[in-house]
């Protein structure tokens, strides 16, 4: 299955990329919640966090740490910041594609909705 987050990863559908590495890319979110909004993705195909497998746990742990360094580049670690991922039809996932939001910039409520 060829999916429009391994298209933007590929650099076959524009996206205003902010981080890319061997592992991962960043972009700014094209409908963003917040005045920063950011997505990270894994380069690999992995469909949500319910597929991870014990072979991904490197790229998922250095996912992390790039949304930490980028979520600081951006100062957000004063006030903070959330950091959500979508699985499944109910969790409102849109793209099957394993991919972290960054929300930050203004106070969050809860629960989200």
């Amino acid at each position: 299955m060829d999916c429009l987050f391994c298209q933007i990863a590929r650099k076959e559908v524009p996206a205003e990329i902010i981080h890319e590495d061997e592992f991962c890319v960043a972009f700014n979110d094209i409908n963003p919640a917040a005045p920063v909004h950011f997505l990270v993705i894994p380069k690999k195909h992995i469909v949500s966090v319910a597929d991870i497998t014990a072979e991904d746990e490197a790229v998922l742990g250095h996912m992390l740490k790039t949304i930490a360094i980028l979520a600081n580049d951006k100062g957000l670690n004063e006030r903070g910041y959330r950091v959500v991922s979508n699985i499944g039809e109910d969790g409102q996932q849109t793209i099957p594609h394993l991919h972290f939001h960054v929300i930050g910039g203004r106070s969050m409520t809860w629960p989200p909705g």
